[in-house]
């Protein structure tokens, strides 16, 4: 009579089956959810070198919307795109670009920047505003710092424990820096869900002046309302048309303002419920199932057909850039 395997062996080959067996229904859900959504990507942003090198950089829309207003901050105080890579650098490093409410000792947001230490109160410095703002003035008073090795100009603002370890962002924020400024075109995309509730052009406009300041749009009486069917209240269009020439900008007319503007508001989509961006014959859709800018397939682009075929190419240059970003927001 043959022996009976031992009771431990049973149970381990029994437990094998059963990690198996869970396995194959992970990949089974997980294939049904790609076949249902269509192979729609998960939430999140991703950012490609213009340069066809390869270089990729993901982050979630959270980490999209820090790294956009810390851009954002920095061009309209007339910062070079170099100080905006200084600044996503140190953000990578100290928050992971994450507005984060702790911290060692009492640091605290986007830079770990702290109340004891002068960087201002809780309140001001959980706003991301506020606190990139208080980075590039620190900053701007460091002789030199664009020809200094990125470390170093962080640490001459951060004083960390640990200076040497900006130095491993460097690349990433280098890639962020290059779309957000809007010198590198239509590299900024994010893969979002369609928002099931509609969006409010409102909040946009808010966002656009709390990032850049008030003269990113036009004082002139808004366009993006009509009169209501009853003739009463005015009623919201979900388009904002944001004239890139409205906004202050010393970086000259070869379209980087409107790529700027564009990819922000990419950065911006979920958070925004933002369905669609376009820009110099280019558009960015959320129901799209890849990251990807397209041809703009119809007159919502804010230009002409001539503007359309002097789009900016890889390199960010137009010669015959539009002259505004359409923001549409979900119905």
């Amino acid at each position: 009579m043959s022996e009976q395997p031992p009771t431990r062996f049973r149970r381990g080959r029994l437990l094998r089956a059963g990690a198996a067996f869970a396995v194959l229904l992970a990949l089974a859900g997980y294939l049904l959810l790609q076949y249902e959504g269509g192979g729609r990507p998960a939430p999140g942003c991703r950012v490609v070198s213009a340069a066809g090198d390869g270089g990729t950089y993901e982050m979630s829309t959270e980490q999209a919307v820090n790294a956009a207003t810390i851009s954002a901050v920095g061009t309209s105080r007339g910062m070079p795109e170099r100080a905006v890579t200084i600044a996503l650098a140190t953000a990578l490093q100290e928050s992971a670009l994450r507005n984060i409410d702790h911290g060692d000792r009492d640091s605290l947001g986007l830079f770990q920047q702290r109340p004891s230490q002068g960087w201002g109160n809780t309140d001001q410095i959980m706003d991301p505003v506020y606190a990139s703002g208080k980075f590039y003035e620190h900053l701007d008073k460091v002789p030199g710092y664009s020809r200094l090795p990125l470390t170093v100009a962080a640490q001459r603002v951060q004083r960390s424990g640990f200076p040497q370890a900006y130095a491993k962002h460097e690349p990433d924020a280098a890639l962020l820096s290059a779309a957000l400024t809007g010198r590198a075109a239509a590299t900024l995309t994010c893969g979002t869900e369609p928002s099931r509730e509609p969006g409010e052009p409102e909040r946009v406009r808010e966002a656009l002046v709390r990032d850049f300041g008030d003269d990113v749009l036009p004082r002139a009486k808004s366009t993006d309302s009509k009169p209501a069917e009853d003739g009463g209240a005015q009623a919201a269009s979900p388009t904002l048309r944001v004239p890139v020439s409205a906004a202050v900008s010393a970086r000259g007319g070869d379209g980087r303002r409107g790529w700027e503007l564009a990819h922000w508001a990419v950065a911006h989509a979920s958070a925004l419920r933002i369905e669609r961006v376009s820009y110099a014959g280019r558009e960015w859709n959320a129901a799209d199932s890849g990251h990807t800018w397209r041809k703009a397939s119809d007159g919502t682009s804010g230009d002409t057909s001539e503007q359309a075929a002097g789009a900016a190419g890889p390199s960010g240059g137009a010669s015959g850039a539009a002259d505004e970003v359409v923001i549409t927001t979900a119905q």
